[in-house]
């Protein structure tokens, strides 16, 4: 529990608005339970009525699991409600910057993390988002068969393995976690679906950025937008997000607009979201020297000194509580290559995205393609040797 007025600081930040879950299998959660967005969804006395608009259904009606079209005004949802604590942010920023400059004096920098919790499953963009994109009109993953036997032993095991942890989680992990294969006329609402809460946030960025040029802040302001995963969105039969490290879960978008950096430029190097610490750094004039794993993205978006990236890196350890297995999964991303590797059981898949784009031929234990593999093990082994030693075990239902 937090008082009523509290705002942090917390985890480095001076001030925070957060939300509990975001995720609307769970409702928002009245007072003493939730945080800052719970007690304001509940503080009019109206949250019983915003939840029963939420769980009610839209037409047309859905047959994909996990997805419908909510009532729930749109004022009230999630994804709003982080858009508006930005936007006023912002203009209180504008305020302080403007009254810095009528003082001919210096205004303090600022920095916003502004996180959405869509998209995200539950399927449930809220109207008029829903109806956005029609189910019939999207595009579906070419590859949608569960070829489980072609692919390293973890893909079957995370789907068919009993969760572990506590009953309670156990039904999540079964119950939310976990989704049936959905026919392509359910993949159809699922993905038009996802697309209009995407339409939603999309609109939120807008407003955002609107608010930027407002407060006079947009000429010398960072702006990225990223996101912590994809969504796997039927694509191998498979739904949400892991632990199969296919490119419609690891490629996520990363756009950047800022001082120094041209517009319309695209940039096929394989980068990280773990770059965006020293990237930050860079701009900012202020080193970051725990992020050791990180290389500034400031070369390859202005054009100065070393830019060149031969291959990003990605981790994943989870314990059993998630999927009824431990896995301790490591992958490296080339331009046109990429392999994963379990290192407790020493499996692999290893695709050549430049002729097989969809990851549907594994080429780890080719030997043919040898040359290719011990190349990628390489680089997966070149991190640096400051990994803890032992490992502590996953916590909660990671």
């Amino acid at each position: 529990m937090f008082a009523d007025d509290w705002r942090g600081p917390y985890m480095g930040f001076e001030q925070v608005e957060l939300m509990q879950l975001g995720h609307n299998y769970w409702l928002p959660e009245p007072s003493p339970g939730g945080l800052h967005y719970e007690r304001w969804y509940h503080r009019d006395g109206l949250g019983d009525m915003k939840n029963t608009l939420y769980s009610q259904r839209l037409d047309p009606p859905t047959l994909a699991a996990q997805t419908h079209n909510s009532a729930l005004p749109t004022a009230w949802h999630n994804s709003t409600w982080v858009g508006d604590r930005t936007v006023e942010y912002l203009a209180e920023q504008g305020r302080r910057h403007r009254v810095a400059a009528e003082a001919q004096a210096t205004a303090q920098p600022f920095c916003a993390w502004v996180s959405m919790a869509d998209p995200h499953h539950p399927f449930d963009a809220p109207a008029p988002w829903c109806w956005m994109h029609r189910p019939d009109e999207v595009d579906l993953p070419p590859h949608r068969s569960r070829d489980l036997d072609k692919r390293p032993w973890w893909h079957r095991a995370a789907l068919e393995n009993t969760p572990g942890g506590t009953p309670e989680s156990r039904k999540v992990r079964e119950e939310y976690s976990r989704m049936p294969q959905q026919t392509d006329a359910q993949l159809r609402e699922i993905i038009a679906n996802y697309y209009g809460m995407i339409s939603l946030v999309d609109h939120q960025v807008g407003r955002i950025l609107s608010a930027l040029d407002d407060a006079d802040l947009a000429d010398n302001t960072l702006v990225v937008f990223t996101s912590d995963h994809g969504e796997l969105l039927g694509d191998h039969g498979l739904m949400l997000k892991g632990p199969m490290h296919y490119e419609g879960l690891l490629r996520v978008g990363l756009i950047m607009r800022g001082p120094g950096i041209a517009a319309d430029q695209k940039n096929d190097q394989p980068v990280s979201t773990l770059d965006l610490a020293a990237t930050f750094g860079d701009f900012a004039s202020t080193p970051v020297p725990s992020a050791i794993h990180s290389q500034s993205l400031r070369p390859l978006l202005t054009g100065g000194g070393n830019s060149e990236r031969d291959h990003a890196y990605n981790e994943w350890r989870l314990g059993p509580s998630r999927c009824g297995v431990a896995l301790d999964l490591r992958t490296v991303r080339t331009r046109s290559a990429k392999l994963t590797f379990e290192l407790a059981s020493g499996v692999g898949e290893m695709y050549d995205l430049s002729n097989d784009p969809h990851e549907c031929v594994n080429l780890f234990d080719d030997p043919k393609h040898r040359g290719l593999r011990e190349e990628l093990m390489q680089r997966l082994m070149s991190r640096s040797d400051d990994i803890r030693s032992p490992l502590p075990d996953p916590v909660g239902p990671a």
